[in-house]
């Protein structure tokens, strides 16, 4: 990408993001450039992280290995749904997934939650999240029992309204009162040993690229 095209790309994305320097935005760019290799721009290709690229970085850099939840963050990231994680998809996505507010990160969290999208978390999908992300004990007779359990208990803490599901409103009242809650169904953020790493390794000296 030239300089006068990066330039460009940095301050419009710079305008719209309140987390990141113009500096910081400028170094996530070319990250994201060396991360998709030298890919020669050519009429209507999309450039840009697909569904396993990502995930690998998900694993490799954030210690990721829940499956299901990597997918619903690829997908929490591809805003447009097409299977590809542009440059712009890239800033605003680590924008709130590093340093988000306890707002945008309850937003996300819930959007990685809800697997099917319809606006509530539902006993089965927490069954499912639950039972992927604990550790299997071969010593229990039938795990699934332990794991209905915890749904149920899961759902008196959160379902403020006793419907049997969690809307954002339960949800967000639920993190509210105790935000360990946040990452109830699985680890969808960075830990802050692996957020410090990533921003120490992409943040470097600024001497190292040409002045803005």
């Amino acid at each position: 990408m030239n300089r006068k095209k990066l330039q460009k790309l940095t301050d419009s994305l710079t305008k719209n993001c309140k987390h990141f320097s113009k500096f910081e935005v400028k170094c996530l760019i070319n990250h994201f450039y060396n991360l998709v290799g030298e890919v020669t721009e050519r009429q209507g290709m999309i450039i840009g992280l697909d569904r396993n690229a990502f995930r690998n970085i998900l694993h490799m850099t954030f210690g990721m290995t829940d499956d299901m939840i990597m997918d619903r963050v690829f997908r929490g990231f591809d805003k447009d749904n097409d299977g590809c994680i542009s440059v712009t998809e890239w800033v605003y996505g680590l924008s709130v997934f590093l340093r988000g507010t306890l707002e945008e990160k309850m937003k996300y969290c819930f959007e990685v939650f809800d697997l099917n999208g319809d606006g509530f978390i539902s006993k089965e999908e927490m069954f499912h999240m639950l039972k992927n992300s604990l550790l299997k004990q071969p010593s229990e007779e039938d795990p699934d029992e332990g794991i209905k359990d915890l749904v149920e208990i899961t759902l008196k803490k959160m379902d403020h309204d006793h419907d049997g599901k969690l809307s954002f409103a339960d949800y967000e009242q639920a993190v509210r009162e105790e935000t360990l809650l946040l990452e109830a169904f699985g680890p969808c953020l960075p830990d802050p040993k692996s957020q410090k790493e990533f921003e120490a390794q992409v943040f470097k000296d600024p001497n190292e690229f040409n002045e803005v």
